[in-house]
């Protein structure tokens, strides 16, 4: 089966009174039904391979304009993953979480997710997130932190263990902001997270994220 094939899904599909957001995940969809229809063919058995049926099916997708333009750029960006990145691109995980993000409710959805939803969006708000090793996070190599300058940096040691196998947070997530801090701490509550500044660190950039599930009780 090509990349596609027998999936016409096209603009008579979607009604004049969806938003973006709606669009989004009917591409998301689609895009994972094609998959899982070419892995029961046996064509997509392993991650490159998922990788390249997602690549050429959103390739075909965009030339034949099978979806509105407004979700053009998500697959553009999509494909761009793909191209550049390969095998590690992760394709089904980044349209599953297109999917997850568009059409479930977010309250719903694990910590670790909503966290990612959160961070994600800050990025396309031009803000700069990293996650920082050991010497990255402390000591004479540390990444310098500027005030003028939206960005949230992340323990890598803390992520690796704050979270179970589900994405439930369990221990503290320790991170380090700058900038409109205001800003950033309204996006994070929308999406059930707070950031929380470490005791006796007052005007510092360290910071303790906290979801709404969480309990330091519990950790």
């Amino acid at each position: 089966m090509g990349a596609g094939a027998g999936l016409d899904f096209d603009l008579l599909t979607m009604t004049d009174t969806e938003t973006i957001t709606q669009k989004t995940g009917h591409l998301a969809w689609c895009a994972l039904i094609a998959l899982h229809l070419a892995k029961l063919d046996g064509q997509a058995s392993s991650e490159s391979q998922e990788n390249f049926f997602l690549t050429r099916w959103l390739s075909t997708a965009l030339k034949q304009h099978r979806f509105p333009r407004e979700v053009a750029p998500d697959i553009e960006w999509l494909l761009k993953q793909g191209r550049t990145l390969g095998a590690r691109a992760k394709l089904r995980h980044k349209v599953d979480y297109l999917w997850r993000s568009c059409s479930g409710i977010l309250s719903e959805q694990s910590d670790l997710f909503r966290l990612t939803y959160a961070l994600e969006t800050a990025k396309e708000h031009h803000w700069v997130y990293r996650v920082l090793i050991e010497k990255e996070w402390a000591g004479r190599h540390a990444v310098t932190m500027t005030d003028g300058i939206n960005a949230i940096c992340i323990s890598r040691s803390s992520l690796d263990v704050a979270f179970d196998e589900n994405g439930w947070q369990t221990l503290p997530l320790m991170a380090k902001i700058t900038g409109e801090k205001n800003a950033l701490n309204a996006l994070l509550e929308s999406c059930d997270w707070k950031a929380l500044p470490c005791q006796d660190e007052t005007g510092s950039t360290l910071f303790n994220l906290t979801a709404r599930t969480f309990s330091v009780s519990n950790a």
